[in-house]
């Protein structure tokens, strides 16, 4: 398998399978990080769970009614925050590196859409 990195407005992420330890690439068009494997795998699960989380309350919440969701596993934090069609994704890796990392509402939906193009988990 060859290396594959997605980008567009406000985000990056990739993946490259041959890559001794750090096969996975998350980021903006201003800074990036690699991730494990593992990472890369739990990045895109929790990123899925939380795009359908927000998914589901968008029938509950009135228009105007901002919310925050988080996820976690042993190797990062995530949080999304906005409203259910627009929202922020922030993350934290657990492990290691101690690395923070931030989307814009604009730049989610397709980041969402390009990680579960990413057959990992």
């Amino acid at each position: 398998m060859e290396r594959l990195v997605k980008t567009g407005y406000g985000w990056r992420i990739g993946q490259n399978p041959d890559a001794p330890e750090f096969k996975g690439l998350v980021g903006t068009d201003d800074w990036a990080i690699e991730l494990t494997e593992a990472e890369l795998n739990d990045f895109c699960r929790l990123l899925a769970q939380l795009a359908d989380t927000m998914k589901q309350l968008a029938t509950e919440l009135m228009e105007e009614e901002k919310i925050a969701c988080e996820a976690e596993s042993d190797l990062l934090w995530m949080e999304v925050e906005g409203y259910p069609h627009a929202y922020s994704l922030r993350f934290i890796l657990n492990t290691g590196r101690c690395v923070e990392g931030k989307w814009d509402a604009s730049a989610v939906s397709d980041l969402v859409q390009a990680s579960g193009m990413l057959k990992v988990f």
